[in-house]
């Protein structure tokens, strides 16, 4: 029952890798859509299965209900690796959705970030995944996704803008 989460995720993503492969005549396109679609699954497998990384290793969680952390923010190697891990969502954001403004996307990263831990204690409550809720992910979640957001915008300045010159 742990690893129901997981599976649909990988099910989802095999299916839509499918339908990628299989409806996506562009190969350019087809590529760009298959890369983003395996950084979602690993995002996906990452914050929603007992699976953990702590920087160095990979390990299962045990089973339990998970506890939540809404007073004490550390940062460090996690804070750092969670920031990370969200700058590529915040760049897919920002050049799917080019007219949002980045006031908008400030509130949307930290809700983003709000969301990702609101599922994760609704499923560590029902499949036992066992995560922690945290407001440092919240925080370093919405950070990454701002600056994910930053960099296409510098992509887009300094890269497309090139090519049409």
């Amino acid at each position: 029952m742990r690893w129901v989460p997981l599976l649909i995720i990988l099910s989802l993503s095999f299916l839509s890798g499918l339908y990628i492969l299989g409806n996506v005549d562009d190969t350019n396109h087809r590529k760009v859509l298959l890369v983003r679609l395996a950084y979602l699954t690993f995002l996906g497998a990452i914050l929603f299965s007992p699976l953990s990384f702590t920087g160095t290793a990979v390990y299962i969680m045990p089973a339990g209900i998970g506890r939540v952390n809404l007073r004490y923010i550390y940062i460090g190697l996690g804070f750092i690796e969670n920031i990370i891990l969200t700058i590529p969502l915040g760049f897919l954001i920002k050049r799917i959705f080019q007219n949002m403004s980045f006031i908008s996307i400030v509130p949307l990263g930290f809700m983003t970030g709000a969301v990702f831990e609101i599922v994760q204690y609704y499923l560590s409550h029902v499949f036992f995944i066992n995560r922690i809720s945290d407001i440092n992910d919240v925080l370093a979640n919405g950070i990454g996704i701002i600056v994910g957001a930053i960099v296409a915008v510098m992509y887009s300045h300094f890269f497309e803008r090139k090519q049409y010159a």
